[in-house]
C-alpha cells in the first residue's frame, strides 16, 4: 500500500502556492462579492511566505513539514484565515503522527484540521464557510481508507468532495463570518474560504499523484 513521506508535504506546500497564486484574483472576486476582497492576496502572500520557510528549514518528518506551514500561516495571513488555515494544519500535523502517511493518516489529518476549524471558527457544515469543503473530504478519506485504500486515493477522493462541496456552498445562505451580514444577498456566490479550500486540497492530491514522497 502507498503511503507518503516529508517530500509529499513539500511538493504539496509548493502546488499549493502555485494554484493560489493562478488563482489569486479570482478567490479575490468571490471574497469581493460576499466579504472583504482580500483572500486571494492573502493567502498568496501566506503560501509564498511557506514555500521559503520550507526551504530555509528543511524539515526532516511531515508533522515538522506541517507544523512550520501552520505556524508561518497564521503569523502572515491576515484576516480569519490565516488563524483558520493555521489551526488545521496545526491540528493535522498532530495527528499524522510519526510513521508514514497512510490513508489511515490522511483520513486522521482531515478530520482534526476540520475539527480544528470548527472550534476555531464555531461553523459547521451549511454554514457556508469552508467546513463546507473540509468536511466533506475528510468523510472521503475516511472511506477510502476504511476500505483498504491508499494514501493517494484518500488524497483523491477528498479533493473531489471538497470541489464538490465548494460548489454546494453557492446556493446556501452564509450564517458565519462577514457574509452573514448580508444575509440572504449572499445567496448565490461561492464561499471564497470553501473554494481555496478546494484548490490546497487538490493540491495535495496532485503532489501524491505525481509520485512526491510516495513509498511501498
Amino acid at each position: 500500500m502507498d503511503t507518503l513521506d516529508t517530500s509529499w508535504v513539500l511538493r504539496w506546500a509548493e502546488l499549493a502556492q502555485q494554484t493560489v497564486s493562478e488563482n489569486r484574483i479570482a478567490l479575490m472576486e468571490l471574497d469581493r462579492a460576499i466579504g472583504d476582497g482580500d483572500h486571494g492576496d492573502n493567502l498568496d502572500r501566506g503560501f509564498t511566505a511557506v514555500s521559503a520557510k520550507l526551504a530555509d528549514a528543511a524539515p526532516d518528518s511531515p508533522t515538522a513539514a506541517l507544523k512550520l506551514i501552520a505556524t508561518t500561516l497564521m503569523s502572515t495571513v491576515g484576516g480569519a484565515a490565516g488563524p483558520l488555515y493555521g489551526t488545521a494544519f496545526l491540528r493535522g500535523a498532530t495527528a499524522v503522527g510519526d510513521g508514514p502517511v497512510d490513508a489511515s493518516a490522511v483520513a486522521a489529518l482531515l478530520s482534526a484540521a476540520v475539527e480544528g476549524v470548527i472550534a476555531r471558527g464555531r461553523a459547521e457544515a451549511g454554514d457556508k464557510t469552508m467546513v463546507d469543503a473540509l468536511r466533506p473530504a475528510a468523510e472521503a478519506a475516511r472511506a477510502v481508507a476504511e476500505e483498504g485504500g491508499s494514501a493517494r486515493a484518500a488524497l483523491e477522493a477528498a479533493a473531489d468532495a471538497a470541489a464538490a462541496g465548494a460548489e454546494a456552498t453557492e446556493p446556501l445562505v452564509a450564517r458565519k463570518g462577514r457574509a452573514s451580514y448580508l444575509g440572504e444577498r449572499s445567496a448565490g456566490h461561492r464561499d471564497p474560504g470553501a473554494q481555496s479550500s478546494a484548490l490546497i486540497l487538490r493540491a495535495a492530491a496532485d503532489a501524491a499523484a505525481d509520485g512526491a514522497g510516495t513509498g511501498p
